[in-house]
């Protein structure tokens, strides 16, 4: 990982990270009166040389915060679709079982006889389009509709809402029995965030139910009072369309320069800086390789001691600075 600033000058020595010695565990410059410290927690021998493994980003700079701090949900606050946590029915028993969380479009096909299989590689090429009605409606569009689907537009528009409904209340009873958890570090964040009167909220394209859901019984109800929600269904276009952002701003009444966005996915991304956001990357399984030059920061995850990547201090400092993983 390299650290340079917005204008590409680098604030850490050429290799210093991969090459720093066992003995030394902090690394620190100053550029723009904020002070930057890299904290190497482990290393590893690679050859005949130590390489850190353990990198946590923070800053000694109290005076810059944001005013907001803008999560996507899914991805991001639950891994619902890395392949470690993934989540399917048995269709016999109907009871859960480990697999994957695009599975729940698999076993609802299944449960309405609709001919229909998405695969790993399919759905993750599915993901790329923003939201799960959406999603389908291209999906059938381009491959054809089912049978059973009714022919006419409006009537199409509604089977899918039902598919829809029945695949969030599937999720939500996962949620509801914590088999999905938190990513690493998002509780801390947001607590950190919380404690600051940052505030806080949850941008996604998912359905307002699953993410209150997941806001709620994740982070307990004290916290969520607490948390905005701005779901999909409350814009005309959702992302890579920057106009869930442009309303999270509007409705905190908050500087759109003073926000923070934490996304996991190319899309997500697109539409923060659409919004002209800042934009933290966590990657997940089926992001990791798509193209994050334009974030400001890029992580695998936020993690928690020892295995944090960055906290509250360090989202601030990127209102002043470009961050490069």
């Amino acid at each position: 990982m390299s650290l340079t600033s917005a204008s590409s000058t680098r604030i850490f020595p050429k290799n210093s990270i991969d090459s720093i010695k066992p003995h030394e565990n902090l690394l620190s410059s100053s550029l723009m009166g904020t002070t930057i410290t890299l904290k190497i927690s482990r290393t590893r021998t690679v050859g005949m040389r130590s390489v850190a493994t353990g990198i946590t980003c923070s800053t000694s700079s109290s005076s810059t915060l944001p005013e907001a701090l803008l999560f996507d949900c899914d991805g991001v606050l639950v891994d619902t679709e890395k392949d470690g946590h993934r989540i399917s029915f048995n269709k016999n028993s109907k009871r859960y079982r480990s697999y994957c969380f695009f599975v729940f479009f698999l076993f609802l096909f299944h449960e309405r006889e609709l001919g229909v299989t998405w695969d790993v590689d399919l759905y993750g090429e599915l993901l790329k389009i923003g939201g799960g009605k959406e999603r389908m409606t291209v999906y059938f569009n381009k491959t054809g509709w089912p049978e059973k689907a009714p022919k006419s537009k409006e009537e199409r528009k509604e089977f899918i809402a039902s598919l829809h409904k029945w695949k969030t209340e599937l999720f939500m009873a996962l949620i509801e029995k914590k088999l999905l958890p938190l990513r690493p570090g998002v509780a801390k964040l947001i607590d950190q965030a919380l404690a600051k009167v940052v505030n806080v909220a949850v941008c996604s394209t998912s359905n307002e139910k699953a993410v209150s859901a997941i806001v709620s019984f994740l982070l307990g109800p004290e916290q969520a009072e607490k948390i905005d929600i701005f779901a999909g269904d409350d814009v005309p276009r959702k992302k890579p369309d920057p106009a869930i952002y442009a309303l999270a701003a509007s409705t905190l009444g908050v500087d759109p320069s003073s926000c923070v966005v934490v996304e996991d996915s190319a899309i997500g991304l697109a539409a923060a800086k659409a919004a002209g956001r800042k934009c933290i990357i966590t990657k997940r399984g089926y992001t990791a390789d798509e193209d994050f030059l334009n974030a400001d920061a890029v992580f695998d995850f936020i993690g928690d001691p020892p295995e944090e990547r960055f906290d509250l201090g360090f989202c601030g400092s990127l209102l002043k600075k470009q961050y490069v993983s």
